[in-house]
């Protein structure tokens, strides 16, 4: 294989701080490699040294191979909010726009010399068909409408549109900063199956352990300035990092004693000192400077106390919560257990804020009554953080809550002892907001909520930012939580160690209660969606899954879809007549046209603000469409049946 890239000795330097110095390596063709460390260590400064964004101080190279294509997916995308989403893409796309630009400017000066060497150029970078790629990958990552405008996107639409510009590129060699952030599961695992499939050479950094695994071959993890090579998955990346810990906690420990030893020696007939060996004098100082180097498994250390949590926790009886005629709830009932710990998933903008904030009593229900016992203390952690004041110092942020904090074995330390178990040691302390990373930001977030001692813990969106070791004492500290755990997440891995169940938002103000991991409960999807080949039905799919305190609910969605599917094959079937195919024909394209009405109605509700009697209009007709495509559906799966 070839060598795609080269990078000899390059360095980072923040103030004082080392980011990394003088690391090297080298991606050849076709790997695809993450990079895996702490935040505030580099990671997307390393990233942009090699898309020529930034340069590495003191020196360095980095070489790419002569004449491959690069795309570069930031974490933060830019464009021109008066774009439509294709304008965006289109303008994005470099060369092959200017060649397209080229041949529809050479058509109209009449020109036939630039108008053939226009068509060449078509020829050679395929730009006849490129307006239809541009349709295809935007359906792929469900953005149909290309001429929505990029101003009145959300974050995730706008992540969406940033992956369609790199996708398009078709590059040879592709560098992705969080490639997964903002992503619902559906785009996730369609990103994570182009990705494999793809030919192209991959240099990432993500925190979505099973993109990662699926993906990757190769790991690297820069830890305390070195860089250390795993040639497998995440899981062999796990096996062989405590591996190589266990040995370096070994040759520290023989270090030590020899030193021990090598001191006796040096403090000897101190006033001989000159006279002893300079060789072994310098050994003695390598010695010294082995053994106070940085821990190799520092770590966060969570050990918060929680407040004690009675037997009554959230009692919902018959919630519901419309905004104008757009329904975000609908008749939900479910009393809340102690130590419950729960997982919400659903598509942007089905109701889960919302759902988390009539929990929380931000919002009050239309009708229904929802019951929160005595003793509940809310810990909230938002998906958009909370505004930090940017000329606070660290220290300042956390003191301005409280001056100590109890821990889970009834001890109380100062903020100050706090900050070190959150990886925020006393030179730190002093440093100001502003020179925080994003993840750095969302580790001090995460501690302001967790030293208040909830006992009923909020998680919306957690896992973005947050680097994979701080991620991995997380979830061992909420495996044994002593409260309740309601976790908003589109991190599959996340919610399949902590979640006993998942609520299922599928719009429509409906829930769905899935007495199963998220894991089983996407492959369920899948597989329904694989039997079902007209990927509208995902809804269907769904319906299937029934709530778990119903006498059906006792079986899990996919018992229950296996159950009616093998009963379904234990009768004959009769055979489709004539008049039936020709509706079952129709019917697909029907759902076809009602559910790119139903999309479009969604994605305009989701902007429009100020417009009420709008809003009003759209909901009504949103509403319509629903039961009118439910029956439709449910008419189509008959058929189907006959059809099989």
């Amino acid at each position: 294989m070839a060598s795609y890239l080269q990078v000899e000795n390059i360095s980072k330097y923040w103030g004082e701080k080392t980011l990394f110095d003088h690391i090297s390596f080298n991606i050849n063709e076709g790997d695809k490699i993450a990079l895996i460390a702490p935040n505030g260590t580099g990671k997307s400064t390393l990233l942009s040294i090699l898309a020529g964004k930034e340069s590495s101080d003191r020196g360095g190279e980095v070489k790419f191979l002569k004449d491959i294509s690069i795309a570069f997916l930031e974490q933060e995308f830019e464009y021109d909010h008066d774009n439509t989403i294709f304008e965006a893409v289109f303008q994005s796309a470099g060369f092959i726009s200017d060649t397209v630009k080229e041949y529809e400017l050479a058509i109209k000066s009449g020109d036939e010399k630039r108008l053939s060497k226009a068509m060449l150029a078509m020829d050679t970078v395929g730009g006849w068909n490129y307006e239809q790629r541009i349709d295809e990958i935007l359906t792929s990552l469900k953005l149909p409408d290309r001429n929505q405008q990029m101003s009145k996107l959300s974050g995730g639409e706008v992540k969406r549109v940033a992956l369609a510009v790199v996708l398009l590129k078709d590059a040879d060699f592709l560098i992705l900063d969080e490639p997964t952030n903002h992503l619902d599961m559906e785009i996730i695992e369609y990103l994570e199956g182009y990705l494999t499939k793809s030919r192209s050479t991959v240099f990432m950094v993500t925190h979505d352990r099973y993109f990662l695994d699926r993906v990757c071959n190769t790991i690297l993890e820069l830890e305390n300035g070195t860089l250390y090579t795993y040639k497998g998955n995440y899981s062999y990346f796990l096996e062989k990092k405590q591996e190589r810990q266990e040995n370096q906690s070994a040759e520290v420990n023989k270090a030590r004693n020899l030193y021990r030893r090598e001191l006796e020696w040096i403090n000897a007939t101190p006033c001989a000192r000159t006279g002893k060996a300079k060789y072994r004098i310098d050994a003695f100082q390598d010695l010294k400077t082995r053994i106070a180097s940085p821990s190799q498994d520092t770590k966060i250390s969570i050990n918060v106390n929680s407040a004690r949590l009675g037997n009554k926790i959230i009692n919902c009886k018959h919630v519901s919560k419309n905004f104008g005629n757009r329904c975000m709830l609908d008749d939900f009932t479910y009393n809340f257990n102690r130590f419950e710990k729960i997982g919400i998933v659903g598509s942007n903008g089905v109701g889960k804020s919302t759902f988390l904030n009539l929990m929380t009593g931000a919002l009050k229900p239309d009708s229904g009554i929802i019951e929160v016992g005595e003793t509940i203390k809310f810990g909230y952690y938002h998906q958009s953080g909370i505004h930090f004041n940017e000329n606070d110092t660290i220290f300042d942020v956390v003191h301005n809550i409280a001056e100590t904090v109890k821990l889970a074995d009834g001890k109380t330390v100062s903020v100050s002892t706090f900050l070190n178990y959150f990886l925020f040691p006393p030179n730190t302390h002093d440093i100001k907001v502003s020179k925080l990373s994003g993840g750095e930001r969302r580790r001090l977030y995460l501690m302001t909520v967790l030293m208040k001692s909830p006992n009923f813990l909020i998680l919306d969106e957690p896992t973005n930012d947050l680097d994979i070791l701080t991620l991995n004492v997380l979830e061992d500290y909420l495996k044994d939580f002593p409260g309740c755990l309601l976790i908003v997440s589109h991190d599959r891995y996340f919610l399949d160690k902590l979640a006993d169940h998942i609520l299922i938002f599928t719009g429509n103000g409906q829930v769905k209660d899935y007495a199963g991991k998220c894991s089983e409960y996407r492959s369920f999807i899948n597989d329904y969606m694989k039997s079902h080949p007209d990927a509208r039905l995902a809804s269907q799919a769904n319906s299937t899954i029934k709530d778990k305190n119903t006498t059906e609910g006792k079986l899990s969605g996919r018992e229950k879809y296996e159950a009616d599917k093998k009963a379904a094959n234990t009768g004959n079937k009769r055979k489709m007549t004539f008049k039936e195919k020709i509706e079952y024909k129709n019917i697909e394209k029907e759902l076809s046209d009602l559910n790119e009405e139903k999309l479009s109605i969604e994605e305009s509700l989701n902007n429009i603000i100020d417009k009420p009697e709008k809003i009003v209009e759209l909901s009504k007709r949103l509403s319509e469409l629903i039961n009118i495509i439910d029956e439709k559906e449910m008419r189509w799966l008959e058929l189907d049946e006959l059809n099989n």
